[in-house]
């Protein structure tokens, strides 16, 4: 005779189905409360990750140290080899020359901080966590340029302070007036802090740090490099611009000195990178919105 089979039990059935129509239990509400991003997480976010990594340590640990110490050092020059500085327009005009060098450090900080990302990948989760994508670059932008421009205006007044000063106590020297100090101090910083963001964008469009450095690096040399082997008549002009719209040109406008007679003065070279700036960001802007991460 055949045993009757005990009947295994069944597992408890949920009180409801996933997409049934009769769901007695109303949907879950998560306790975490739901907040609407804006700009300020993002640059919450930026500024969280640009002071974390050790690029910005490094690059702008050298900056600070060739700014100051370059500035310094030619000071300490002048003054012990009692050069006579009757000729320059005024002291700040030494401390072009650590600006110029230093230039190269937040050029090389603004493209690693775009490129950086998608070279670990992090990208994709920033662009998770922010997808309006139009709000990271914004972010990026804003806090590597307050950033830089807060850095080089303390480095090149103290420099300034410094290199007037050391002339002073050596002799008579010609003081600059407030408007020679404003930009010397704040202009030169407003200018290398576009030129790091011009560096950031180009970053953004490339994706690729060793491009975007030797890119930026070349647009600052390359003109002069350029210029000074033409030697025919007929290029002359062309030479001439290249002096005076070149990079190192612009920025010693801002010490009351220039490589040329004519070319940009005033505030023209902080507009003219304004607009160049302007247009690459726009560029940068719409790839990122057509490109995939």
């Amino acid at each position: 005779m055949s045993t009757p089979q005990t009947p295994m039990p069944q597992a408890a059935q949920p009180s409801w189905e996933a997409g049934s129509a009769a769901s007695p239990a109303p949907g879950y509400t998560s306790p975490i409360p739901v907040v609407r991003t804006h700009l300020g997480h993002a640059l919450a976010s930026e500024w969280t990750k640009i002071r974390s990594v050790r690029s910005t340590m490094w690059t702008l640990g050298v900056f600070v140290l060739i700014v100051v110490g370059v500035g310094l050092l030619v000071g300490v020059v002048t003054v012990s080899s009692s050069a006579d500085v009757a000729n320059e327009p005024h002291p700040l005009v030494l401390g072009f020359i650590g600006v110029l060098l230093g230039s190269i450090c937040v050029m090389t900080l603004g493209v690693l901080t775009t490129s950086s990302e998608y070279g670990t990948g992090m990208i994709r989760t920033t662009m998770t966590a922010c997808p309006t994508r139009g709000r990271v670059l914004a972010a990026k932008a804003l806090v590597f340029f307050l950033l830089t421009f807060t850095i080089t205006l303390v480095c090149t007044a103290l420099v300034a302070f410094a290199q007037t000063a050391m002339l002073a106590s050596d002799g008579p020297v010609l003081q600059p007036s407030g408007a020679e100090w404003f930009k010397a101090t704040v202009g030169v910083s407003l200018y290398l802090a576009l030129l790091g963001l011009l560096s950031l964008l180009i970053g953004s469009i490339l994706r690729h740090s060793a491009a975007g450095i030797t890119i930026m690096i070349g647009l600052v040399l390359a003109p002069l490099v350029i210029a000074l082997f033409m030697f025919a008549r007929s290029l002359e002009k062309v030479r001439t611009a290249l002096f005076e719209y070149s990079i190192p040109n612009q920025l010693s406008v801002f010490y009351s000195t220039s490589l040329g007679e004519s070319g940009p003065s005033g505030w023209d070279p902080l507009w003219i990178l304004l607009g160049v700036t302007a247009v690459v960001g726009a560029g940068a802007w719409a790839l990122l919105r057509e490109r995939d991460v």
